[in-house]
């Protein structure tokens, strides 16, 4: 390859990486050197397609590799279409998003997806094209223009596991196209399928049992994971892997800050396993990250891994060779409703006391509520110190959080619930998780402000966790369940859209009013996101570890940083309760500026204490 033509910048980069990503490439795709350089001219045809706008971002950012680390930093997760209709839209509500004190804004799936067979947007049928509905290329492109002229950081999914049926890509191959059938895993029978299913776990044994589709057009088989018009990418072949590759970097020359590699632990394949976690996805990640490196530094990549703990952490690679820069805190976010049900902490605990463990330069996103279900994936060798079996535990769950427990004020519904394994997951909002839904209905104030106070609470145990805080949007707001999803024949039979409904303006205009939920919500966010922007105890090098509280009720956690000491307290009982805290001396509840003493710190009922020591 002739590298002397190269621009300057873009080989010193390149050189950093060689030996590394060839060695890689060769071991994955073995010694095919033809599809290397075709894939490393690929590489610098995308550096040279990027802007010189966005060329000084990658700049910048290189001189400051830690800039998405910072304790200033608050995410929103949105659609488009529910939030502003159409990415223009969007451009028009920057300065809702600014005044919601957002610096980082995930956008849900919005390229070309067919109506019905999306699954949410995640069948792509053409990954360079947006939506119609929703815009076009230049539209994303200049809203994320405006974005960083706003010091905003914008995200948007990559679905690299498969495409639509409908893809330029699927529909040559139902035509017979070699070449393009070699990009899937299509079968003559269902010989190999069939032991693929020996190994393979399904994903949805409800709605999508199995993990193959009969194809009537090729008279074949086809390995769809998820939904039978979700075709699986064979990145054993390295043509889907340089390709995809190229599109991702397409969308990162779009302006594309954080790239969010969706279903990542599923992207090899291999016969007699479980096609899950595999060493090889590990070297397309990291091949992944140098790409990025070396074409558009400025960029992250953003790993959806909905593992258990040990399965995630490997994501973020190691020192030396790093593969996502953020992940999710999936197991957390699964933790803290567990406990909200329970009201026992001792599962939190047990996971916090793992997160708190791991370096400090992991970073992952922290949530309470995401566009998909909660899924019950805790640990329950450990819940069954305390008598709890898997089945009966996952049931009390969801009755408590669906609002069948007697007493309980929550609001949500059940997700792929499978009656065969007495399996489901669960779909609501945070305000109607709390019970917020429940007491407007009721016209209950008190238990309106219970469930506010809870509400509160779980934002600020979120921006007390180390890491990115990221907001799904209508939280900010105590947004409520849409149950209209069920008059949508495309949406009702997925109650994962009881949280996807469109933004309420109405309601998102009375946020200054603090008399309402949402002026009494909207102004709680803001205070949390000041507070944790202005005190270094919540940077992100800070020392973190749990405190012991003395009630099974308490979870204490203790910030260390900047000369700050801060002792966090969140009570999940219906009663308040004293904390009983080693020492003694004078703190400043952050919350109210007043001082208190260790000896009298009582937790309100469903709530928290932000206390600031400044040694």
């Amino acid at each position: 390859m002739d590298k002397s033509n190269w621009d300057a910048t873009f080989a010193a980069r390149f050189a950093r990486h060689e030996d590394e990503l060839q060695w890689l490439y060769c071991e994955l795709y073995h010694g095919d050197m033809q599809a290397f350089d075709y894939f490393v001219g690929m590489l610098y045809n995308a550096w040279l397609a990027r802007s010189e706008a966005l060329r000084r971002i990658d700049a910048a950012r290189e001189d400051d590799p830690d800039w998405y680390r910072g304790h200033d930093m608050t995410g929103m997760l949105m659609y488009v279409k529910a939030f502003a209709g159409t990415l223009n839209g969007v451009r028009e509500k920057l300065d809702y998003i600014q005044d919601c004190g957002v610096n980082y804004l995930h956008l849900m799936p919005l390229l070309e997806s067919p109506e019905g067979r999306s699954d949410g947007g995640y069948a792509v049928s053409d990954f360079r094209r947006v939506q119609p509905e929703l815009g076009t290329m230049a539209d994303l492109a200049a809203l994320a223009g405006d974005c960083h002229e706003r010091g905003i950081a914008l995200c948007l999914d990559f679905v690299m596991n498969h495409t639509s049926e409908d893809h330029e890509w699927a529909r040559r191959a139902r035509e017979g196209d070699p070449i393009d059938m070699a990009r899937y895993f299509i079968y003559d029978s269902w010989v190999v399928p069939d032991e693929y299913e020996k190994t393979v776990p399904q994903v949805f044994p409800t709605t999508a049992p199995g993990n193959f589709s009969w194809c009537e057009a090729l008279n074949k088989v086809v390995m769809t994971t998820f939904w039978p018009y979700q075709w699986d990418l064979n990145y054993a072949n390295p043509m889907v892997f340089n390709d995809m590759t190229d599109n991702m970097l397409y969308l990162c020359n779009q302006g594309v800050d954080i790239i969010r590699l969706d279903a990542v632990p599923y992207i090899w394949k291999s016969l007699g396993t479980n096609c899950r976690n595999l060493p090889q996805v590990h070297s397309l990640v990291r091949m992944m990250r140098m790409a990025c490196e070396i074409v558009c530094p400025g960029t992250l990549l953003l790993g959806e891994v909905v593992m258990a703990p040990d399965k995630v952490v490997p994501y973020f690679g190691s020192v030396h060779r790093p593969e996502c820069h953020l992940l999710y805190n999936v197991t957390t976010m699964a933790s803290i409703w567990h406990t909200v049900a329970t009201r026992d902490v001792r599962l939190l605990r047990y996971q916090l006391e793992q997160v708190f463990a791991l370096p400090n330069q992991y970073t992952f996103l922290n949530y309470l509520r995401c566009h998909d279900d909660i899924g019950w994936g805790l640990d329950y060798d450990f819940l069954g110190r305390f008598g709890q079996t898997e089945i009966p535990h996952k049931k009390y769950l969801n009755d408590y959080l669906t609002g069948k427990w007697p007493g309980s004020p929550a609001r949500g519904e059940l997700y792929n619930d499978d009656p065969r394994l007495g399996d489901a997951r669960l779909c609501g909002t945070t305000a109607s998780l709390c019970g917020v839904q429940s007491a407007l209905e009721t016209g209950n104030d008190a238990a309106l402000n219970q469930a506010l106070t809870l509400d509160i609470a779980l934002h600020a145990l979120m921006f007390t966790l180390s890491g990115v805080p990221v907001l799904y949007s209508g939280d900010e707001i105590a947004r409520l369940n849409d149950d209209a999803y069920h008059d949508d024949p495309l949406k009702a039979g997925d109650s994962r859209y009881l949280h996807r409904g469109d933004m309420d303006w109405d309601a998102a205009a009375r946020r200054s009013d603090e008399t309402t939920p949402q002026g009494r919500m909207f102004a709680a966010i803001k205070r949390l996101e000041a507070l944790r922007a202005g005190h270094a105890a919540f940077s992100a090098d800070a020392k973190v570890r749990l405190l012991p509280a003395g009630d099974d009720s308490l979870l204490g956690i203790e910030r260390c940083g900047g000369g700050e000491r801060l002792l966090a307290l969140f009570n999940f009982s219906e009663w308040p309760k004293p904390a009983r805290l080693e020492g003694g001396g004078s703190l400043v509840d952050l919350w109210t500026g007043h001082p208190v003493r260790v000896g009298d710190l009582n937790v309100p009922a469903g709530g928290f204490l932000w206390l600031l020591d400044e040694q």
